[in-house]
């Protein structure tokens, strides 16, 4: 049964139907979706470091504003910084592009491709003291103005101070890599460095990669055609071994800490001790259902104490750091121990003093403390899985008080100190609009509303709302309706899915969080359907794991309990249904497409994984365990089994050069496609990875969408 959150447009969507006349063409919704027919947003928005002042870039002028009155200043423009560069022989600026301010007067810039400093109380353009203009680095992490750490092309680390390089490591290479993220950017893993609190160690990941089977991938546009091997761990085979090393910067020396047993564990959630004697590491088994929070000895990389566990009978994922709570005496901790992402207190030997959250909802963010540690600052979605709101918790007493107002998505970015954040606010119907908010007293000035961009179009309604799966749980859906919506006609219906891990595809957001090129397609008399299953976000560990060991199958039922729904809608035209995904979504297409044949006439897969064992471990194993120890879960879920079931139109896309989902996927669905006698549609995008994007995104839209125009 149908529970609509929203059933009329809201009065503030500025929507006049009668007035729209212009249509979009599939370039526009595409090329222009996300930038000038999307929602404004403030460029360069962040707040100034050492100041009670924020700032942002509009039509090329850069404007700082107060925190407290919300008063915005032109600080300068780029037409008085092109002066200053023409004077001094150097390239215009096309735009102002910020990329930090250095204190309350001077800020860096990006002038082509070299970093530049403006000087606000000298009106000088000065060289950039970063030394970040060296594009042969490959991963960077700065301490301070003057001191950074790198990585070069050769895979070594290194650290410069006050324009001094050391090289701190020396047999990097192709199979050994420093100061790069590892286990492929798993378990919340962004980096692979980082600096203690004071500076004076730099903690480091060190991968070796020899026992990691290369794999083929090759760059189409040279002649001839040139091979360039990845490392590519795939489920239930060899894996790259992670050590962490630490380099002291008084004495120059490294060591490593022993981080003792399986060589194929993961090193997760790097934390250093404020006081920098100890140095705290999540290690997670490679089967990935029990976690120790270990700390080590800085001093001797030496094995002190497991601080708590975690372990689970399907998988736990540690995705952020401890957070100390401005001494070494207590911490927090985020887990799901209670089924739901919440935050615990702890003492430092693994005492646990309270719950500081509590519910059926789920801390998606933890943002960081206010001055005092007395408050956490972080995002949850505690006002229904759709929304999110930014939320602060008292360390001591557990008061928790919301912070943003209206009902939506908010995103907030938070000043140094906690006293204030940048409140970004979006919902179904409104756009966008920015606001300076007071953290202690909730006052709120808003500094920006962003007009309709696309409010002289023809435009089909949209909606949010839930429907119900088999087990009674709620799903969230967005749909939307064509232009010039007749309810007496029949339309055909575009399901656009993911369903997978990790994600998140429907929100009380700008368009239900969807995209523009659906508009193009309601011009052309097409619905666009979306449902979150079973195995997506932000709904509880029971949600999420319910998808364990079987990839597929539940998320099948709740998408197939989708189409239910559209059945019962009197304008569907049942017999036409599409199904389109990209990634996961494209192993969900192809799954529906062959497991429940006849369902959908059309159905697009790009970038599909078709058999789970030919993806990478970290992700893979996490959710179907190996290959060796799951073959009935392997087995039923290889979309090779089911090729000559396919009922209707399915056309298959990949990029050529794709690390991500490689492309043997859809090259081994080809093969049995031939070998079954099975017709279907194949397309590749030489030189694309996993996605396709830039210039050709917009060809890559049109196929798609005349393939449905043409087929459905």
């Amino acid at each position: 049964m149908k529970k609509t959150l929203f059933l009329i447009l809201a009065a503030a969507f500025s929507l006049s139907l009668l007035s729209q006349n212009k249509l979009l063409t599939i370039q526009d919704a595409v090329a222009k979706g996300r930038t000038t027919l999307a929602p404004k947003r403030l460029q360069n928005l962040t707040f100034i470091k050492g100041s009670d002042k924020f700032s942002y870039v509009d039509n090329n002028i850069v404007k700082v504003g107060d925190n407290n009155t919300g008063k915005v200043n032109d600080f300068v423009t780029m037409y008085e910084i092109n002066k200053i560069l023409k004077a001094e022989k150097r390239d215009s600026l096309k735009q102002i592009i910020i990329l930090d301010w250095k204190n309350e007067k001077q800020f860096y810039f990006l002038s082509g491709i070299l970093e530049l400093i403006y000087d606000g109380s000298t009106k000088k353009v000065l060289d950039d003291d970063r030394k970040q203009n060296d594009k042969s680095l490959t991963a960077y992490d700065e301490l301070n103005n003057d001191t950074y750490a790198f990585v070069k092309d050769d895979n070594n680390l290194y650290i410069s101070v006050k324009g001094v390089e050391t090289q701190i490591t020396k047999d990097g290479s192709y199979t050994l890599v420093y100061g790069k993220t590892v286990h492929r950017e798993e378990f919340g893993i962004e980096k692979g460095t980082f600096w203690s609190p004071t500076g004076n160690f730099l903690a480091f990941y060190r991968m070796d990669q020899s026992d990691v089977t290369d794999y083929p991938i090759i760059d189409w546009s040279k002649y001839p055609a040139e091979n360039k091997n990845i490392k590519y761990p795939m489920a239930g085979g060899k894996s790259h071994y992670v050590t962490l090393g630490i380099y002291d910067m008084k004495t120059g020396k490294t060591l490593y800490v022993k981080t003792e047993g399986d060589k194929e564990q993961y090193l997760t959630n790097i934390q250093w001790s404020p006081i920098e004697k100890n140095i705290y590491i999540a290690v997670l088994n490679r089967g990935q259902n029990h976690m120790k929070l270990n700390e080590y000895d800085v001093a001797s990389g030496n094995f002190v104490r497991t601080v708590i566990e975690e372990k689970d009978e399907k998988y736990t994922e540690p995705l952020t750091p401890m957070l100390f709570v401005k001494n070494e005496k207590q911490f927090i901790w985020i887990s799901r121990r209670d089924g739901y992402r919440h935050a615990y207190l702890y003492n430092i030997d693994g005492t646990l003093i309270k719950q500081l959250t509590k519910g059926k909802w789920e801390i998606k963010t933890t943002d960081a403390f206010d001055e005092s540690y007395s408050r956490l600052f972080f995002h949850a979605n505690e006002q229904g899985p759709a929304n999110q709101d930014f939320y602060s918790v008292n360390t001591k007493t557990g008061e928790m008080i919301k912070l943003t107002s209206g009902s939506g998505f908010h995103t907030a970015t938070l000043d140094a100190k906690g006293n204030y954040f940048i409140g970004n606010y979006t919902s179904c119907y409104i756009p966008r609009e920015y606001s300076i908010v007071n953290t202690k007293n909730k006052k709120s000035i808003s500094i920006f509303k962003a007009e309709n961009p696309i409010k002289d179009y023809k435009l089909g309604r949209w909606s949010l709302f839930t429907i119900q799966n088999t087990e009674g749980t709620d799903l969230y859906c967005r749909l939307f309706k064509p232009v010039d919506f007749d309810s007496t006609k029949k339309y055909p219906v575009i399901v656009y899915l993911y369903n997978g891990p990790h994600s998140q595809m429907v929100t009380n957001s700008w368009l239900a969080g969807g995209e523009l090129w659906y508009q193009y397609m309601t011009q052309k008399g097409f619905i666009i359907f979306t449902v979150d299953g079973r195995g997506t976000s932000y709904r509880g560990k029971d949600f999420e794991q319910a998808t364990f060991r079987q990839l597929g199958t539940k998320e099948m039922e709740d998408q197939l309990k989708g189409v239910d729904y559209l059945k019962t809608l009197p304008y569907v035209d049942g017999n036409r249904l599409g199904v389109f995904g990209w990634s996961f979504g494209g192993f969900m297409s192809t799954s529906l497409m062959t497991r429940s044949p006849g369902v959908y006439k059309v159905g697009v897969a790009g970038g599909p994984v078709i058999d789970w064992s030919y993806y990478e471990i970290m992700y893979g194993e996490r959710y179907m365990d190996m290959p060796q120890e799951n073959k009935e879960g392997y087995e039923k879920n290889n979309l090779l089994n089911y090729v000559d079931k396919l009922k209707g139109k399915l056309l298959m896309i990949h990029g050529t050069q794709d690390p991500v989902v490689v492309w043997q996927h859809t090259m081994k669905y080809l093969k049995k496609a031939t070998d079954k006698g099975i017709q279907l549609d194949y397309y590749v995008y030489p030189g694309h990875e996993h996605n396709v994007i830039g210039k050709d995104r917009p060809h890559l839209m049109e196929k798609i969408c005349n393939y449905f125009i043409d087929n459905l």
